[in-house]
């Protein structure tokens, strides 16, 4: 693969996966979307069709990728550095793309994050559906949290290229899209689930700077977390492979 067709791959594939997954939050989140508060399993399952759709688009062009943990978990097991700077580049990019388009697509509903004039509700705080805030904010908590998470995500899909016929027949994307769910369904309730750097930060980013009414706070405080807690269990998976199998 091409150090273009990487980095275009993986902006395709990240900005797919980020318009779905941010896009379920805003639709649960927001005042006026006709799907808010249709709760956890919905959003499980929209981060889930995100891996897929993202994933299956971009594969022939980048392998697919989509995330820095599972980037650096191959190159941790395999020892092949020399691209792993394409793909990152290109999966901040993707990020930043699929967060301003999740906010193009939910523009109304963004705008008319104001004080409901009649029942005085106030308005939504918008952070939650751009990247991850912990449901108790406790530093060493929260990092072991995302670390196991993604342990939990990169170990099964390092593992999933032993299990004959699964990349020829193309599963392997759906099966990681279905683990994905599974992990926002059993482990994210501690922090949201984060399990990738770039899916927190490149929206984080974004939020920061749109003109949202209202918006709150972008966390700054506590957005290392979402990054290095999966950096860390990217690596420990590469680790744990390379040593098991």
């Amino acid at each position: 693969m091409s150090n273009g067709d990487i980095f275009v791959g993986e902006v395709i594939g990240t900005a797919i996966l980020i318009l779905f997954g941010a896009g379920v939050c805003a639709a649960v989140t927001l005042r006026h979307s006709k799907a808010r508060a249709s709760g956890w399993v919905v959003i499980a399952f929209g981060w889930g069709f995100g891996v897929l759709a993202g994933a299956y688009t971009a594969a022939p062009l980048s392998g697919g990728q989509l995330n820095p943990a599972v980037t650096i978990g191959i190159a941790v097991d395999t020892g092949t550095w020399g691209k792993v700077w394409i793909y990152l580049l290109g999966q901040f990019v993707g990020a930043v793309l699929g967060a301003v388009l999740t906010y193009l697509v939910y523009l109304a509903q963004f705008q008319a994050n104001v004080p409901d004039p009649e029942s005085g509700e106030e308005p939504t705080p918008t952070l939650g559906i751009f990247s991850t805030i912990p449901e108790i904010r406790n530093p060493v908590a929260n990092l072991v949290t995302e670390i196991i998470a993604t342990v939990a995500l990169v170990l099964p899909i390092l593992a999933f290229g032993l299990t004959k016929g699964l990349g020829q027949s193309g599963v392997t994307v759906l099966i990681v899209s279905l683990l994905v769910v599974g992990i926002g369904l059993s482990l994210g309730g501690p922090t949201g689930y984060a399990i990738n750097p770039t899916r927190d930060l490149g929206p984080r980013i974004v939020h920061t700077f749109l003109p949202i009414p209202h918006k709150g706070t972008s966390d700054w405080g506590y957005a290392w977390i979402p990054v290095v807690g999966p950096l860390v269990g990217g690596a420990l998976a590469g680790l744990i492979y390379n040593a098991a199998f």
